[in-house]
């Protein structure tokens, strides 16, 4: 196996989100994962400890969000907050994905408010969770079709429109809220917008049932005539037609990393659960042989765990470049592609692998976690068509 190592001055952030992962996380996971729609309670202390990560600047384990240095005489390789927060969501979905979800103001709205509000948002946006609501009833995969809309009247936005699938959307203070300003100005037009719960005209209509991540509450949305303060929208007003989707898109170039790391995290779980099962088992997993000279699982093993080492590989890399200022659109579909259709394969296979033993542990809960994770945050389908795009230099109306 490649002795994939992370940076020495991230280790205390890691041993500190594996610790907690350990002792917080993961003696309640089965407990949340049986009483859906239960606030965890236990998550608030710890909660107010990433808190206290987040704001030394050294990065948490949640979605806090990425800023890109905009001091372009930097010079040489960082690793830095972006790398910190990967590192450290991977430790803590080791845990348990559906309880980092349930992590107050580690929403990924706030992801997108770190990564793109201006210093005075920030402020005033700080301590406050933030769910991130983009999906529609007719509307998934291509955000870009939003019908959400955004009308100014005088300094408030007057939004209208539903929104399904909002991870922590009941539990959240607020909502990102994803609207068009002029339907007739395509997707240049779609802005985001920071909607308070409380706010007149913003409706939770209901908590859904889910396969996994049950922890995590997923709710669904309305906004009737909602007025939303002007200094509320994210970036600029302005319509630029000539810039087009890009802005607000930049959002998932910061938050598509850490849904890979959240794979990479449960995958690591579940290999390392059914490699302590292989071994109770007698089945010897030997790296100095080849794979087909051995026991059909341990081969299978090897299997999975090479394709868990290059999207683990990909993932670190989509979040140093952001760390370096360099474009990173590319790397992290890559990685949450890669990431995402790994995780499931893994984490299924180790339930096969496992047998009758799977029901034991947690693994069978971490095969029913793993497919959300291959489609939250951009689809399977829609991460390989945005790195066709990308690699073959074709734009969204040339390439479908």
């Amino acid at each position: 196996m490649i002795n994939l190592e992370a940076p020495k001055k991230a280790g205390a952030l890691i041993n500190q989100a594996y610790q907690a992962a350990a002792e917080v996380f993961r003696p309640i996971s089965r407990k949340y994962d049986r009483a859906e729609h239960t606030y965890p309670s236990e998550l608030d202390m710890f909660a107010a400890l990433l808190d206290g990560l987040n704001s030394s600047g050294e990065g948490g384990a949640g979605a806090a969000g990425v800023r890109r240095s905009k001091d372009e005489k930097e010079k040489g390789n960082r690793n830095g907050a972006n790398l910190n927060v990967v590192l450290g969501t991977i430790e803590m979905c080791w845990g348990d994905v559906g309880l980092l979800l349930s992590m107050p103001r580690q929403g990924l709205g706030n992801a997108a408010i770190g990564s793109v509000a201006t210093d005075e948002q920030l402020e005033r946006f700080s301590g406050m969770w933030a769910a991130m609501a983009i999906t529609e009833p007719s509307c998934g995969s291509d955000s870009a079709a939003i019908t959400a809309t955004a009308r100014l009247d005088g300094d408030h936005y007057v939004l209208n429109g539903e929104k399904i699938f909002v991870t922590s959307g009941e539990r959240a203070d607020a909502v990102v809220v994803w609207a068009t300003l002029d339907k007739s100005k395509g997707r240049a037009a779609i802005k985001s917008f920071v909607v308070e719960k409380g706010t007149p005209g913003f409706e939770v209509v209901r908590v859904e049932h889910k396969l996994g991540i049950r922890a995590s509450d997923t709710a669904v949305l309305r906004f009737e005539n909602c007025r939303v303060p002007a200094e509320n929208l994210l970036g600029t007003p302005e319509i630029d037609t000539a810039k087009g989707f890009a802005g607000v898109m930049q959002t998932f170039d910061n938050t598509r990393p850490l849904v890979a790391a959240m794979a990479i995290g449960v995958a690591r779980a579940a290999l390392e659960e059914t490699r302590r099962i292989l071994t109770e088992a007698g089945v010897v997993i030997d790296y100095d042989r080849p794979a087909n000279s051995q026991h059909a699982a341990a081969a299978e093993f090897l299997r999975l765990e090479a394709d868990y080492e290059s999207a683990y590989l990909l993932t670190l890399e989509s979040a140093w470049m952001a760390d370096n200022r360099k474009p990173n659109s590319l790397q992290a579909s890559m990685a949450k592609a890669k990431a995402g259709r790994s995780v499931v394969e893994i984490a299924l296979k180790c339930v096969e692998l496992t047998g009758a033993y799977g029901e034991e542990s947690l693994l069978e809960k971490w095969a029913r976690d793993a497919k959300i994770l291959d489609i939250f945050e951009g689809t399977q389908q829609i991460q390989q068509l945005i790195v066709a795009r990308r690699v073959l230099g074709k734009s969204s109306a040339e390439l479908k």
